[in-house]
């Protein structure tokens, strides 16, 4: 996995964190009065690279956790403990977990949180998970958020590794999630909210390539994903992140082929999906950002290997931005109030584009390019458009169509937000 971006300096309190005094932070605080129609908790899960000034986020999350009277625990064990940071006392240059969740801590806060403390926990403290007074600090909480860094470290630290068992810590925030607390995450802290399947690293042309496997690879490129899953927050879709930025929507599509998934959520950067009764089969998702989420529906889709490579055909492609809502239960976007359907009139052919999935191989690609593709054939009159991996042998072609029934929309004149529908097919060459 690719390490989460973070600016050089931060004002939170210096690395060196007392775990002692977090031990000792009061938990004897009320919780604040909860919503009366709200009979579960929420999801807030952000593609990764979430900006400190992203109020809408940050404040979604605040909200959620009880307003002005919101306490938020930070978990950061997705990062490399202190041991492991040669910079660990330098509060500048710093990227441990406990460094980082004195960053997010003093971040919330500055977002209007009441108080925000780091949950002692990572690879030097994995103890801390089944500690009593841990779980203390956790039940005084009203609200949590993962953090970035290799989602393997959660499994670790609060499953028990290969043992996939609640940790006490992880059984008392599962429990705060059931009585109305707000989960949130970003990037590695997104990810782990997944059920079985969870994908572990990879890339799209590696993925397309050779298929998944289970497990987790020292290669980066290869397309490995875990089993038993993460915490299980999440249970209508695979999750992916970083999804535009890193050109990953082709592993998406072909870790859930392979796995027998058929609706992956392909999260973009410095925005959220915010779910609903999430772990229901009524789970309702709304997006809140400057980018989006893809909804990879691989309902209908055929998918075969033969000498050639692998191929899928039949995968819709459906993408929405800030204010969209979705329903798993029935497969139906619902596009946000004022958006306005978009009129493909340009004639122009679709620009061609040679890296599909923004290959790292690529020193000139661009991030966003399948998105890219997609909102040119969006406005123009033609109803097919191809795309090409930047590597060959083979060289993967895909397919974007809009059949009946696709709708793009925007609430701002002259760009595309919003598209429902499209069809994608992957075809080796």
């Amino acid at each position: 996995m690719r390490a989460p971006t973070r600016p050089a300096r931060r004002t939170a309190p210096a690395c060196g964190i007392a775990i002692a005094l977090l031990l000792t932070a009061s938990v004897a605080h009320a919780q604040p009065a909860r919503s009366a129609d709200r009979t579960g908790g929420s999801l807030v899960l952000v593609g990764g690279a979430l900006k400190d000034d992203n109020t809408a986020v940050y404040g979604e999350i605040v909200k959620r956790a009880g307003g002005p009277a919101a306490r938020i625990g930070v978990i950061t064990a997705a990062s490399v403990p202190e041991s492991q940071d040669p910079d660990a006392d330098d509060s500048d240059l710093c990227s441990n977990s406990a460094c980082n969740g004195a960053y997010y801590a003093g971040l919330f806060e500055k977002h209007g949180a009441a108080d925000a403390q780091w949950i002692p926990i990572d690879l030097d403290h994995i103890a801390n998970a089944d500690s009593d007074a841990v779980v203390a600090q956790v039940n005084s909480m009203t609200g949590f958020f993962f953090g970035g860094g290799d989602q393997y470290r959660y499994l670790t630290t609060l499953l028990h590794g290969d043992e996939h068992t609640d940790s006490k810590v992880l059984a008392a925030i599962r429990a705060k999630l059931t009585r109305g607390a707000v989960v949130s995450g970003s990037s590695a802290g997104a990810q782990i909210a997944s059920g079985p399947d969870m994908v572990s690293g990879g890339e799209s042309y590696e993925g397309l390539r050779d298929g998944s496997a289970p497990g987790y690879f020292d290669d980066p490129t290869r397309l490995g994903h875990i089993p038993e899953g993460g915490f299980g927050f999440l249970r209508s879709g695979l999750v992916d992140t970083h999804t535009g930025a890193y050109g990953r929507e082709g592993r998406a599509l072909r870790l859930a082929a392979d796995t027998g998934h058929d609706r992956v959520y392909a999260l973009e950067e410095n925005t959220a999906l915010v779910v609903d009764a999430p772990g229901t089969r009524d789970e309702r998702l709304s997006v809140l950002g400057t980018n989006g989420v893809a909804v990879l529906d691989l309902r209908h889709t055929h998918a075969r290997t033969t000498k050639a490579g692998w191929s899928l055909h039949g995968a819709r492609y459906t993408y929405l931005t800030d204010g969209d809502r979705y329903t798993a239960r029935t497969w139906s976007a619902h596009p946000a109030p004022g958006k306005k359907p978009v009129t493909a009139d340009d004639t122009s052919p679709v620009p061609a584009n040679t890296d599909v999935f923004h290959s790292a191989a690529n020193p000139g690609g661009k991030p966003y390019s399948f998105r890219t593709t997609t909102r040119d054939l969006a406005v123009r009159t033609q109803r097919t458009a191809v795309a090409t991996t930047f590597e060959s042998g083979p060289r993967f072609t895909v397919t974007l169509t809009k059949p009946h029934g696709f709708r793009a929309l925007t609430g701002v004149p002259g760009t595309v937000q919003t598209l429902i529908g499209l069809q994608v097919a992957v075809t080796p060459r």
